[in-house]
């Protein structure tokens, strides 16, 4: 297991839709988005196998949803992790929308599925 040597940084990088976190300049992890109208809608979030059990992904979505506030939109949280998260951190709850049948045909529509 790699132990970080000093706090992570999380970016959100809009051309391939997702948010990473970084420790020490290494990606460790990120969560994925695809955004519909003033709505980011969160469907996968993963942590490298090398940076597990350090509570990165607990981290990169708090950073993720505290951008998503101070960007003025709402989310919808079709990842499961997301989900898990909103129930622990009711903080965020003004800004969560139901994942909706429309919501999941649209997202796989943007997926390609």
């Amino acid at each position: 297991m790699t132990q970080q040597t000093s706090s992570p940084d999380v970016r959100r990088v809009d051309a391939r839709h997702r948010y990473e976190i970084l420790v020490d300049g290494e990606r460790a992890g990120l969560t994925a988005y695809r955004d519909r109208d003033d709505r980011r809608v969160f469907f996968h979030t993963e942590v490298d196998d090398a940076y597990a059990g350090q509570g990165l992904a607990g981290i990169l979505v708090e950073r993720a949803l505290e951008d998503v506030r101070a960007s003025g939109l709402r989310f919808v949280p079709v990842c499961p992790y997301v989900a898990k998260f909103l129930k622990k951190h009711e903080e965020f709850a003004d800004l969560a929308d139901p994942v909706t049948p429309e919501v999941l045909q649209w997202l796989d529509a943007q997926l390609g599925r």
